[in-house]
């Protein structure tokens, strides 16, 4: 490798900390800058020694793309947002999310920027900047609402997105979701085969699509399997654990409480695990809880969970690979994905 380098390469300037430029690499490499900027664009005209050379020297004095002089000569940002809320923070799917994300952006020209922002504050306020300032090529958003005001506003200005969730307003768009209606359906069911039938659901936010889902599979799950739904309305997964906790201990301590819990998240189950065991209940022997989680801590932590993992990651490599491909121009209706449930001891 270090030969390979060495054909035709000359020492940078010395005693400089400039940024590294195209003339830099022009300089190390003895090629004319023009051929330089084609090799990294992988022009076709340019052999393939000369590119690997290229990508060699650029890797090594970590040569970056002056986004504001790409953007000037294409019109382009080679950045792609992603709009996620504070609450996703804390239910731990940003980490996996990002990394999924960035695994295939590192094969691209594109760069991620993640914009936070709180789920009672404005959701349209960072996609409007992204619109108005043109700080991206493409955005990634979730926590989607069955008639969401953000998809209509990039639909209506014909800018790429691509959503983690479905939509229910007719508009056909990119989406990643995960199949919340067979989770929870396959919950209820785990639950009754354990003999459980009063049965409890900490669902999402009323407001957001996969409420929708994840409630019309639990009841039907309930209908069919012959258990009965016990209301637990005063919390959602937006609730603080401390809340959660608080009403969980309330209504496991009420007449008729529930003897099988079916729980939206990782985190909101670790506050219902408190909860029971603060009223001496033990799991598996006087009731069972089947959760949905993005990592595996609950199998570890408590294997008497019952667990069913959404994996963020590879719904960040395809929110990723859909907005790029609609940036390119491929058609929305050809960019829909669905996940489903992987049950404990699976990959």
């Amino acid at each position: 490798m270090k030969n390979r380098l060495s054909e035709g390469a000359r020492a940078a300037p010395a005693g400089t900390n400039e940024r590294p430029t195209l003339k830099t690499i022009a300089f190390m490499t003895g090629l004319g800058i023009t051929t330089v900027s084609r090799a990294l664009k992988d022009a076709p005209d340019i052999g393939t020694e000369t590119k690997e050379r290229v990508r060699l020297v650029a890797a090594q004095i970590g040569y970056q793309p002056n986004r504001a002089g790409v953007r000037l000569r294409t019109g382009k940002t080679n950045v792609i947002s992603l709009i996620l809320s504070l609450e996703e923070e804390i239910m731990g799917l940003t980490s996996p999310m990002v990394i999924g994300i960035s695994e295939v952006l590192a094969t691209t020209q594109y760069h991620l920027v993640v914009t936070p922002y709180r789920a009672q504050g404005n959701a349209l306020d960072p996609v409007r900047y992204v619109l108005e300032t043109g700080a991206a090529d493409g955005v990634i958003i979730s926590r989607t609402e069955p008639k969401d005001p953000r998809v209509a506003l990039m639909m209506e200005r014909n800018f790429p997105f691509a959503t983690h969730g479905r939509t229910e307003m007719g508009l056909t768009h990119p989406y990643h979701d995960f199949d919340n209606e067979r989770f929870a359906y396959e919950a209820v069911r785990k639950l009754v085969e354990q003999g459980r039938k009063r049965l409890v659901l900490l669902q999402p936010p009323p407001y957001l699509t996969f409420y929708l889902h994840m409630r019309a599979g639990f009841e039907r799950g309930v209908r069919d399997f012959g258990a009965t739904a016990v209301p637990f309305n005063d919390v959602n997964l937006d609730s603080s654990l401390v809340d959660i906790r608080r009403a969980a201990e309330n209504l496991l301590r009420a007449p008729n409480a529930p003897d099988g819990i079916v729980s939206g998240s990782g985190s909101g189950a670790v506050a219902l695990v408190a909860a029971l065991e603060a009223d001496g209940l033990k799991l598996g022997e006087h009731i069972d809880l089947v959760s949905k989680e993005s990592q595996m801590l609950l199998q570890w932590l408590r294997p008497e969970v019952m667990t069913m993992r959404e994996d963020i990651r590879l719904a960040g490599r395809e929110l990723a690979k859909a907005v790029i491909a609609r940036i390119e121009g491929r058609a929305p209706e050809e960019l829909q994905t669905l996940s489903y449930p992987i049950p404990t001891g699976e990959t």
